[in-house]
């Protein structure tokens, strides 16, 4: 049953003749002759006409066709003239291009070029994919390529079709004709709702739904700032295969809610089986455990070993690559070997784990229930009260901090039982930056003192893959220009591998770079190279939710001592800027003591997520707390 369901998958096809459609070959002199797009101006180029179909057949015949008509404005657009089409690896009959012309204007007249055989090429890089390339000829600007091909075989339980594009798009078109025996699953997203008409037809002797999906005149998407993944809010159509009625031989239902989602998952033997096996890992477990009896001990303590003994290999997926037991004694895998393998050693260890589907940032929001929703899976304990989730792909991860492509809104938790349950993957605990700075003003305007950081959770996770990626004296070259072309000594860090500790770094700087002397007065802002300077918000309205990924806490403790010869005559006023709805808050408390100025300055931000609706606080707040940031403190000379 399940080989006949998946060969089943495999057909699609596009309907013949909907390819031939009017708008191949139909360039006009006033299209090549636009100058800029008649809505978006800024725009390096534009999609003139788009033309997807799917046809499931009822006979097994599968082709999938697509058709493209694009205008480029400037040079910025050229990229687009370089066509990859992904396919199944060894098969060279996959893609076949039908045609491809690139059209110019030349001396008031329609110049086409063909494409060359030499400008279409196969790369084979990876054993499970291969790349169709496509390098349209004489393209400049004012050009418009055009390009049809079809595919074989390419259909598989799930459709994504984003009709929105980065740059705009005049028209796009999806057509799909299914077998009524199939039925599916059409979930839309974005902001904007397409021209829909359906009709039933026997013309391919059989009953089938014809379905077409039309918008026009789509926007770019525009890139915004903190936006987790910019698809998520992409106008698009997911397609996904339901049920399959075929009278008097069989009924089969698939994915049609989470829990079914999981349950199937689960019933993989790249899943399911492999969590299950046994008899690789249980004589070194005795020797890690001996003399650890609570729970908290226990998990890290097979969080680190599985972290130091299996390397991930960067690829993801809920399903085992190599195996659990291959993975293990070859010390690499991909995220479902290792994840897979630590549930196992946790439960071994007599703590109630589970793995937990996911999808990561990359993949996107898993909006709506299907089996490609999902594209990896981490570990979960249950204790007490408390869900610990792990991910052991990342050597500076810690219990209840994943990397940052983990938190994505939601997972599923899937029990032995094969009931799930849904896990929110938002961080509970705040990564805070607790930096405390000491210098000196001197009297000809130079600066010299130290600063210590100390970083926690997820910005000690960042801090750590920074310090591992770089060579220190890259590093500090980064830092000394980060903050303003300051000069660093004795710099030292500490706790780099252990993640249980706050990440430490301290140094000593001097610079001439922040004092602006005017007569007998200096001025300075007293965070120096912490201060924020620039609102990352500067848009009137927002599109998209902003996404900090974690709620953080960032702390400054400032001493400021004042040259001799000097005394205040200004000082930033102390004060309080709040969010609505707890969002977060601003504090900075300032004090004079002697010659020395203290100066306690705090920023946190409680929610991850920011909606679209509350931009207009979030905007402001930042507003508000750059500009406290920003004030002076005057000396005058005495």
């Amino acid at each position: 049953m399940r080989n006949f369901i998946i060969s089943i998958f495999l057909f699609c096809a596009f309907l013949k003749g909907i390819a031939q459609n009017a708008s191949l070959g139909n360039v006009t002199i006033a299209q090549l002759e636009e100058k800029r797009h008649p809505k978006d101006s800024t725009s390096a180029a534009a999609i003139l006409y788009s033309n997807i179909a799917l046809n499931l057949s009822s006979n097994g015949n599968s082709q999938k066709t697509t058709t493209k008509k694009i205008k480029i404005y400037k040079s910025e657009g050229y990229y687009l003239s370089n066509i990859a089409i992904y396919f199944a690896a060894g098969k060279l009959s996959y893609v076949h291009i039908v045609s491809a012309f690139t059209y110019n204007l030349v001396d008031g007249k329609i110049v086409k070029t063909k494409l060359k055989p030499e400008n279409e090429f196969i790369e084979k890089n990876n054993t499970s994919y291969w790349i169709k390339k496509i390098a349209f000829p004489e393209v400049k600007e004012g050009s418009i390529i055009e390009f049809q091909y079809t595919e074989e075989g390419g259909f598989s339980t799930l459709y994504n079709w984003n009709f929105q594009e980065n740059i705009p798009v005049n028209y796009s078109e999806l057509k799909t004709i299914f077998p009524d025996a199939f039925v599916f699953k059409k979930n839309l997203k974005g902001f904007f709702a397409p021209k829909i008409t359906s009709k039933v037809a026997n013309t391919y002797n059989y009953i089938a739904t014809e379905t077409s999906y039309v918008f026009q005149n789509l926007p770019a998407m525009k890139e915004e700032a903190f936006v987790n993944n910019i698809d998520n809010y992409r106008t698009g159509i997911t397609i996904e295969l339901e049920r399959i009625s075929v009278p008097g031989q069989f009924y089969k239902t698939l994915s049609s809610d989470w829990t079914s989602v999981a349950k199937t998952i689960y019933d993989f033997d790249s899943f399911g089986t492999e969590l299950n096996k046994s008899g690789y890992f249980e004589e070194d477990l005795k020797v890690l455990l001996e003399g650890k009896t609570a729970a908290n001990a226990k998990i890290t303590a097979i969080l680190e070993y599985v972290k130091s003994n299996v390397k991930w290999n960067q690829h993801a997926g809920y399903s085992c690559e190599k195996g659990v037991r291959k993975a293990y004694k070859e010390k690499i895998g991909n995220s479902a070997d290792i994840n897979l393998m630590l549930t196992a050693m946790l439960r071994e260890a007599k703590l109630k784990a589970n793995p937990v589907l996911i999808s990561t940032r990359s993949n996107g929001i898993a909006f709506f229930p299907n089996l490609n929703a999902f594209n990896y899976v981490i570990a979960a304990v249950e204790s007490g009260d408390e869900m610990i989730l792990l991910d052991a792909t990342d050597p500076f991860s810690a219990p209840n901090v994943l990397p940052l492509r983990d938190l994505n809104w939601i997972g599923r938790l899937i029990r032995k039982d094969g009931t799930s349950e849904s896990i929110d993957l938002a961080p509970k605990k705040f990564a805070a930056d607790n930096v405390a700075i000491d210098y000196t003003i001197e009297a000809g305007g130079r600066i010299k003192g130290k600063v210590r950081c100390q970083y926690t959770e997820h910005k000690a996770m960042d801090c750590r893959n920074n310090f591992e990626k770089t060579k220190e004296d890259a590093y500090l070259d980064d830092l000394e220009n980060k903050y303003g072309k300051i000069e660093i000594s004795d710099y030292s860090r500490s706790n780099e591998k252990d993640v249980l500790l706050p990440a430490v770094e301290s140094f000593s700087f001097t610079s001439t770079n922040f004092c602006e002397l005017i007569g007998d007065k200096i001025y300075i802002k007293p965070m120096l190279f912490f201060a924020n300077t620039k609102n990352p918000f500067k848009q009137e309205t927002r599109e998209y939710p902003v996404d900090f990924g974690f709620p953080f806490l960032e702390k400054y403790n400032i001493s400021i001592r004042i040259p001799e010869g000097y005394a205040l005559e200004t000082i930033p006023v102390g004060g309080v800027v709040a969010m609505d709805e707890d969002l977060g808050v601003f504090r900075y408390n300032i004090a004079v003591i002697d010659n020395t100025l203290q100066l306690l300055v705090s920023h946190q931000i409680n929610s991850p997520i920011v909606s679209k609706e509350q931009y207009v606080i979030l905007k402001d707040y930042y507003k508000e707390m750059i500009a406290k940031q920003t004030e002076k403190i005057v000396l005058k000379r005495i």
